[in-house]
């Protein structure tokens, strides 16, 4: 049987039109960091040129020596930025810095994954020399799903930050993680489907959160 982490893992899981609350157990990923708008930088599609052949690597390795095939995880990012209005209102991508992110199944050691990099390593890869495996610790999270072009998710980032967050006793912590479902050469826009992800926390003496 072949595993698909979108349907196993209940983090994938999210409703359009509706802020949820879970908690994220720490995950591992295979990560690139850099800066700078991703529709141009270079820096960002080396990332996705080093990411992409890895985990595609890896994935025949788990088959092929563990007995466990699955399915490639979507791309992910964490987005920052000095100030978060660069996300919800100005939409100012040149202040933007991320990490670009594949999802490492959890049975995969990593002795496995220094393997796929050296496959990937003889045929060559951009970002190679750039590229980690992180474990983020997101615990407790609000997200969405959006639907439609990258640049309509300002106004839902905003309802997330300014109104739902506040408005259910919690305060942001962590780093803007979007999980990219739908593929963005084969998508038209408005068919795009993008989680949306705060990591948050509980403010002393406040209600229990709303979902």
């Amino acid at each position: 049987m072949k595993t698909d982490p979108k349907k196993s893992l209940p983090s994938y899981r999210a409703a359009s039109g509706r802020f949820g609350i879970l908690t994220v157990p720490p995950l591992r990923y295979l990560a690139i960091t850099g800066s700078g708008d991703p529709n141009t930088a270079v820096a960002y599609r080396d990332a996705l040129a080093t990411l992409y052949p890895v985990a595609y690597r890896l994935k025949f390795r788990s088959r092929d020596e563990l007995g466990r095939d699955y399915v490639v995880p979507p791309l992910e990012a964490l987005w920052w930025a000095d100030d978060m209005r660069a996300f919800t209102g100005e939409r100012d991508t040149s202040a933007w810095q991320w990490t670009a992110m594949i999802l490492v199944p959890e049975w995969i050691p990593d002795a496995l994954v220094g393997d796929a990099r050296r496959d990937v390593e003889k045929k060559g890869a951009p970002s190679l020399d750039a590229l980690g495996v992180d474990t983020l610790d997101e615990g407790l999270c609000v997200q969405t799903l959006h639907i439609g072009p990258y640049d309509a998710e300002g106004p839902v980032l905003a309802r997330m930050h300014d109104e739902f967050i506040p408005a259910n006793g919690l305060r942001m912590t962590g780093r803007h993680h979007e999980i990219y479902l739908g593929d963005v050469r084969r998508a038209a826009p408005e068919r795009l489907r993008t989680i949306l992800r705060q990591p948050v926390e509980r403010i002393s003496g406040a209600s229990s959160p709303r979902t």
